[in-house]
């Protein structure tokens, strides 16, 4: 794994994919059953929300602590050291008697979460022939995207149906599923990380401005998408005026548009650069969410709206991790890892500012606007991050031609 191989292992990459399903399961299920969790252990709505919140906290410790304890392992023993992990806890959620068990096993399940991306994302490049490491990562991806087409749905439904206890379990089967792919399809070699500029300490690739600016990029600028996907229920009831259960049916599109747009950003890579990509679709996002603010109201807009804003969020998922990747030259794995917290951090943020307008009395749409806020500062950051790439490099031509 030393260099990207001459043909795609297309095995390795599904079971990463197997693994993205069961995190996105896991991650994204839990909204639909919140009731049925807090009427089996007796507290409140509000505070079974602690849940979703301590495995967004989870990532974030998790991403760089895992990364950095498994550093030297070969990255097949990595994904299923993470893995393991992954599925002991989220199984053991599953037979949470009280509110401090089900905290305490909700953030062990949430630590490999990012590990497992920005590490997998790294050996995806890898598994790719020369090129196509844009694409390779799409497919890994899928995973997550097909999660919220079908996993969601069906996790929900059980939990619903028969017991929340049940929508664990099935993550744990999906958890079972990725070690079983990953032990039989995934590669032994060991992956080494790119050797470091001439000059340049074996740390300096975490240090890189550029490396913290993608982070900060992503931790704004993909909070857009947050701030308009938590409202989405009182969007979709007290806006459009569609019955409770037509909210699972926008979603379902929105996820369908995640899974065009993952391949889509890998697309883009291909004919522009990878932080162009990151731009172009920062701004498409704060354009449409401006048109989702102006259009809510209409019954056929919410779902086609909703169709593009999915296609445009996860058209940023390749191009912004191949961009953390090699700005983090000689630290790949840990940087990758890094930007999977500054995803959760933007899941945060994004909810909480997108509420903001409400307390103040303000309608449900202007969480589409501050949205369209954020992706736009986010698209700022990368331009910036583009004009100071081109001042280096017509400097460094500068000395070149002198020299």
């Amino acid at each position: 794994m030393n260099t990207p191989s001459n043909s795609t292992n297309t095995k390795a990459l599904l079971s990463l994919a197997v693994g993205g399903f069961g995190i996105g399961l896991t991650e994204f299920v839990i909204m639909g059953i919140l009731p049925n969790i807090a009427d089996s252990m007796a507290i409140s709505i509000p505070k079974a929300g602690h849940f979703i919140a301590i495995y967004a906290l989870g990532v974030v410790i998790g991403a760089p602590f895992m990364a950095k304890v498994t550093s030297k392992l070969p990255p097949k023993r990595t994904l299923l050291f993470l893995m393991i992990w992954f599925t002991v806890f989220n199984t053991l959620s599953a037979f949470s008697g009280n509110y401090w068990v089900m905290l305490l096993f909700r953030f062990l399940s949430g630590m490999p979460h990012g590990a497992f991306f920005g590490i997998g994302a790294v050996v995806a490049g890898y598994l790719a022939k020369p090129g196509k490491a844009a694409q390779a990562m799409a497919v890994m991806f899928s995973g997550l995207t097909v999660a919220n087409v079908v996993g969601v749905p069906l996790g929900t439904y059980i939990g619903q149906e028969w017991h929340w206890s049940y929508s664990f379990m099935l993550v744990g089967i999906a958890g079972i599923a990725t070690l079983t792919s990953l032990y039989y399809w995934m590669p032994k070699q060991s992956l080494e990380e790119s050797e470091p500029d001439e000059n340049q300490e074996p740390s300096a690739g975490i240090k890189s401005k550029k490396l913290w600016a993608l982070i900060a990029l992503t931790t704004i600028g993909t909070g857009g998408f947050f701030a308009w996907y938590s409202y989405i229920a009182p969007l979709v009831i007290n806006v459009t005026k569609l019955p409770e259960a037509y909210v699972g049916y926008v979603m379902i599109v929105a996820g369908v548009g995640m899974f065009f747009g993952n391949f889509l950003g890998a697309r883009m890579v291909e004919i522009f650069t990878a932080q162009k990509s990151v731009v172009i679709s920062l701004l498409s996002m704060a354009a449409i969410l401006l048109i989702n603010s102006l259009l809510a109201s209409s019954n056929i807009a919410i779902f086609i709206v909703s169709f593009i804003v999915g296609i445009i969020t996860f058209s940023l998922a390749a191009p912004i991790q191949i961009s953390i990747i090699r700005a983090a030259k000689g630290a790949e794995k840990l940087g990758s890892s890094m930007n999977q917290s500054a995803f959760n951090m933007a899941n945060a943020s994004g909810a909480y500012l997108g509420g903001v307008p409400m307390i103040f009395g303000f309608s449900v749409t202007y969480a589409s606007v501050v949205g369209a806020i954020l992706a736009f500062t986010g698209a700022c950051i990368g331009i910036a991050i583009l004009y100071v790439q081109r001042a280096e490099e017509r400097k460094k031509k500068k000395e070149s031609l002198c020299t």
